[in-house]
């Protein structure tokens, strides 16, 4: 499990958590299962941790832990509220999210997310799912992937980057990452090739799996799963997740301002635990060069 993604800011969470042996827990990408077998040395015997994930990979995984205060869940974290009480469980005393893209997920390139190898334009994190990489490419109207690439990939030139999509698929329509890659190098600033590249996936594989709709649902859904004083820690790795994640914080909504009520006071469910982001030490980026855009947020139910 060590090789399938190494857990970033494993104590940071930890602490975060604020973990009670007794308590119930959510570990909503489950992943490799660092942070839930960390989270499972502090939960005794009576406490319960449930640990969601959609992917094949990440519940052979869980199938290698053995204890009886450990439930997977193979489902995305948008369905949190349904799945919890399907088990009996109606509120909770902390829920984990790595949003990160697991190193695993990466590294194999048969999946279609890494930019060091030819593989078919997949990107599906649960492969149940219908909408591949390379039906985006194809299909989506010259305007939807200018959304796409400029809001979910910050791409400086995305308007002319989807012309390109377009005009090129016209000849031949992309089958493989190399097949994109071969286009993207034409656009791609000099000696910023990689970084240019990984910005499009991250678009697409963003757009696939409706990351954003999915951040949403389960934002909303974890207020209200939490305890009063429960946790919510939540790490992220671009920009926008993040300010999503601060804004539910800080407002109670993903947008607009906060509401208040008849007396001013305002209406939100949570309160930030940690004023200051919390970002990797030199000591880890040192040791992982991944946790480099990880930025952590901690919260408390009010």
């Amino acid at each position: 499990m060590a090789e399938y993604h190494v857990p970033v800011m494993l104590q940071e969470c930890i602490e975060g958590l604020a973990i009670k042996p007794d308590g119930i827990y959510v570990d909503v990408t489950f992943g490799g299962g660092g942070h839930s077998i960390e989270m499972l040395k502090h939960i005794s015997d009576v406490g319960r941790l449930l640990s969601f994930d959609q992917d094949d990979d990440a519940k052979a995984n869980a199938s290698k832990i053995d204890n009886r205060s450990f439930t997977f869940i193979q489902a995305n974290f948008r369905h949190l509220r349904r799945y919890l009480k399907l088990y009996g469980v109606n509120k909770v005393d902390g829920i984990l999210a790595d949003l990160g893209i697991s190193s695993h997920q990466i590294d194999e390139v048969s999946r279609g997310f890494s930019i060091r190898g030819d593989a078919e334009l997949d990107m599906r994190m649960d492969r149940g799912g219908e909408l591949t990489a390379a039906m985006i490419v194809n299909t989506y109207e010259e305007r939807e992937l200018h959304r796409i690439l400029g809001i979910y990939g910050e791409v400086k030139n995305a308007k002319t980057l989807a012309a390109a999509i377009v005009s090129e698929r016209f000849s031949e329509p992309f089958k493989t990452t190399f097949d994109l890659i071969a286009l993207l190098e034409k656009y791609a600033p000099r000696g910023r090739e990689n970084k240019y590249y990984a910005q499009v996936f991250q678009a697409l594989r963003i757009e696939v799996n409706d990351e954003m709709g999915a951040l949403e649902d389960f934002l909303t859904q974890s207020a209200e799963m939490l305890k009063p004083d429960g946790r919510l820690v939540v790490m992220s790795y671009h920009s926008l997740e993040d300010r999503m994640v601060k804004n539910f914080i800080n407002k109670g909504k993903i947008f607009g301002d906060v509401e208040k009520d008849f007396f001013g006071n305002e209406i939100k469910p949570l309160r930030a635990v940690n004023r200051k982001l919390i970002q990797p030490n030199q000591q880890e980026l040192k040791a992982n060069s991944r946790s480099r855009s990880a930025k952590l947020r901690i919260a408390e139910r009010i």
